[in-house]
């Protein structure tokens, strides 16, 4: 059996492997196969709802309307197909991305990527820790520190769920991931939403200045995450062990079908998130961009049932992607160094960025959206990595990328690569627009 026993009976691991072992058997169709197999891609969608999110959201919305729209979409798509390969790099060749890069790339190459990986772990676990601490502080009116205590000793607990195998922190993850779903549902009916905007914001390239280029850009790295890339390839790298090319074959189209799903629900949450800010701030407040003056404001536009299931998922993402964020940034460490930082450790350490900035003073919405430009300037590496090793057939045998996979995957690389150009050339002041 591929998880252990504990006090003599099954665990709820244990009854996984056991049903997904069933299904790969074909003893098992439609969708109650897909729920006794999905897990990784719910775990790595936490990371596309993360409160680096709602920070790049409410100033998409709010400064933009729906003109930003397309940018969600378009990361959303990305997500997607990038996801798709890390899984399916675990799965055909039971290796992880950062295991990959270690084993077959240049000694100074592999470093360099570990040292980007590292920071924009720290970059990550700064906008998780700081949304949800920042959202019990305004809950619950306590100060940020103590905010920030709970918010550890919650996250640690959660993650201590490892030592009973894989399927109780995804059950506790999704259940996460289902709040911050129906708060965001709630919040829809409440909302006065222009459908037919919505649509033209989703359909209609729009980049109306240059500040619209540095949020867009955030999105794209709130949404395609460097630390999900890495993390899904060890979810599904031992997860279940398929014993013939049948199983392997089966266990990938069940993973697509999963990440399908899972990504669709998790786009349209950041999508839910734009029209929301749009609809609340874009007509006589659009000058908010802050999460804390969002969520005050919010009460007298829709209510306090609406602000309050602001905050409710707000805690409910940050709690959950720093727990799968301090996951990644294990496997990375491991992967790359091929040593294991225990976890109170790495707790402790992905803490210390989010300790400064709040003793520094400094604008927390302002952080959260600054880290995750700094993702999307880190994202090209493991995007190229996947390309790289899942278009080669010596790695992926029959499973490598098709051609029209590859050409989209390059592609997408291409788009990062140039809106990350454009947000270097306006920092050093090069004016993109005249």
């Amino acid at each position: 059996m591929d998880a252990g026993v504990f006090n003599g009976t099954l665990t709820v691991t244990d009854h996984a492997i056991l049903d997904i072992r069933k299904v790969l058997d074909g003893r098992g169709r439609g969708w109650t196969s897909l729920l006794k197999i999905a897990g990784p891609a719910v775990m790595v969608s936490v990371a596309y709802v993360d409160p680096g999110n709602f920070a790049t959201n409410i100033q998409a919305g709010a400064r933009y309307g729906y003109d930003l729209l397309w940018v969600a979409l378009i990361a959303s798509l990305v997500a997607m197909l990038f996801q798709a390969l890390s899984a399916k790099i675990g799965i055909v060749t039971g290796r992880n991305l950062a295991e990959l890069c270690r084993e077959h790339m240049p000694k100074p190459l592999v470093w360099l990527m570990w040292c980007v990986s590292e920071l924009a772990a720290m970059a990550t676990d700064l906008a998780e820790f700081l949304g949800a601490a920042l959202g019990l502080s305004l809950l619950f009116h306590m100060p940020l520190l103590p905010a920030m205590l709970v918010t550890a000793f919650v996250t640690y607990g959660v993650l201590l769920l490892q030592r009973r195998g894989f399927r109780p922190i995804e059950l506790v993850v999704g259940a996460l991931v289902g709040v911050i779903g129906l708060c965001y549902l709630s919040e829809l009916l409440l909302a006065r939403v222009q459908w037919s905007g919505v649509v033209e914001g989703l359909l209609v390239y729009r980049l109306p200045d240059a500040q619209a280029v540095n949020i867009a850009v955030g999105i794209i790295g709130a949404t395609v995450m460097p630390h999900a890339l890495f993390l899904h390839s060890g979810l599904t790298q031992s997860r279940v062990l398929p014993r013939s090319d049948v199983e392997r074959f089966k266990l990938l189209k069940y993973s697509n079908l999963e990440i399908g799903i899972a990504l669709t629900i998790a786009g349209l949450i950041n999508v839910a998130m734009i029209v929301m800010a749009a609809d609340a701030f874009h007509s006589g407040h659009s000058g908010v961009a802050q999460i804390d003056v969002a969520y005050h404001t919010l009460a007298p536009i829709f209510g306090a049932a609406a602000a309050g299931l602001f905050l409710t998922s707000l805690i409910a993402s940050g709690i959950s992607s720093s727990v799968v964020g301090t996951m990644a940034g294990q496997m990375i460490a491991q992967g790359f160094v091929g040593f294991r930082i225990p976890l109170w450790l790495r707790r402790a350490i992905t803490m210390v960025p989010s300790l400064i900035v709040v003793g520094l003073g400094v604008n927390l919405t302002k952080a959260l959206i600054d880290s995750q430009v700094v993702l999307s300037l880190a994202l090209p590496f493991p995007m190229i990595a996947l390309v790289w090793f899942t278009g080669r057939k010596d790695f992926m045998g029959r499973y490598r990328n098709k051609p029209p996979v590859q050409v989209l995957a390059i592609l997408a690389v291409f788009v990062v690569l140039t809106l990350n150009a454009t947000l270097v050339a306006q920092a050093i002041g090069v004016d993109v627009y005249h």
